[in-house]
């Protein structure tokens, strides 16, 4: 099984207007609720990929309520602990020409609640997979996914986490399974713009040295470089497209390298399925949808 952990998801609030006008009455022409969370998107695309999940993290109040009712009318498996307080945010996305966001606070998690978290991670087994994505809300320590990782080290999961500098780079010594930072964010991690294949390659192999097993990076247009925990180096390019959405593309090439590594065991089509599904996302308003994965893997 694999267990997807979000600890603030959301339900956006998508307007669209011809103009925004700051001060006045805005009449929205279409509106729509998605199901927000980079866990919550990657649970998503692996049951698109015939691949079941279970949704873990954290909800409250009435939100939190319509956002799991919400994912479960969609076929989604979820677990998540209901809080005893606040509700779980709501992200206004004003799409008027430019894109407008108010993102919502969300609520308080305690340290009873993140207990509660722990007991259900205990009962992962090592076939098991579980996916750490996204930030920490600021009610939790910085160093939550690095306590995650180490409490569950003598379980020797394949663990996949999808975080940004020191998130990432304090989990390595655990040697998580996959980790993919885009190149911009690699190249942060070293004080460095990375401009060249070699140079990413090299950055790369620094942060397996450091722990990591297979390192993937995406590139947005250029494609996507994977270094795999046997040291071979995978290049791919971006199939023909155009680019209408940005959100949840991570998460789907996350849950495209997942898919096709479970499948198949080889790290070449893993790569493939990771490029298909976040181009797909990328191309799509929503996250990608299996007819379109499957005519871009064709491609690549």
């Amino acid at each position: 099984m694999i267990y997807t952990v979000t600890f603030n998801p959301a339900i956006d609030y998508v307007i669209h207007l011809d103009a925004l006008t700051p001060g006045g009455i805005n009449r929205n022409q279409l509106e729509d609720y998605q199901f927000g969370g980079k866990g919550i998107n990657v649970s998503n695309v692996l049951r698109t990929l015939d691949f079941d999940t279970v949704a873990l993290g954290f909800v409250a109040g009435f939100t939190g309520e319509g956002l799991e009712k919400g994912l479960q009318a969609m076929g989604l498996k979820t677990d998540f602990i209901h809080l005893s307080g606040g509700v779980t945010r709501v992200n206004v996305k004003i799409k008027a020409g430019e894109e407008t966001e108010i993102n919502g606070i969300g609520p308080l998690i305690t340290d009873a609640d993140m207990e509660k978290l722990y007991a259900q991670l205990d009962s992962i087994g090592a076939d098991d997979t579980l996916v750490l994505s996204g930030s920490i809300p600021s009610c939790l320590p910085g160093d939550t996914y690095e306590k995650i990782m180490a409490h569950l080290e003598s379980k020797h999961l394949r663990i996949a986490v999808d975080a940004t500098k020191d998130l990432l780079i304090n989990v390595l010594k655990y040697h998580p399974f996959l980790i993919k930072p885009n190149n911009h964010e690699l190249g942060e991690i070293f004080g460095r713009v990375l401009r060249t294949d070699a140079e990413i390659v090299e950055c790369a192999k620094e942060l397996q040295a450091r722990g990591g097993r297979n390192i993937l990076v995406s590139m947005a247009g250029d494609g996507a470089l994977l270094l795999d925990e046997t040291g071979e180096s995978h290049r791919i390019g971006c199939p023909a497209g155009k680019v209408v959405n940005s959100v949840g593309a991570g998460d789907s090439m996350v849950a495209g390298f997942l898919a096709g590594y479970l499948k198949t065991g080889d790290y070449g089509y893993a790569l493939k399925l990771s490029t298909a599904a976040g181009s797909a996302t990328a191309f799509s308003i929503g996250l990608a949808q299996r007819p379109q994965i499957d005519t871009l893997l064709a491609s690549l």
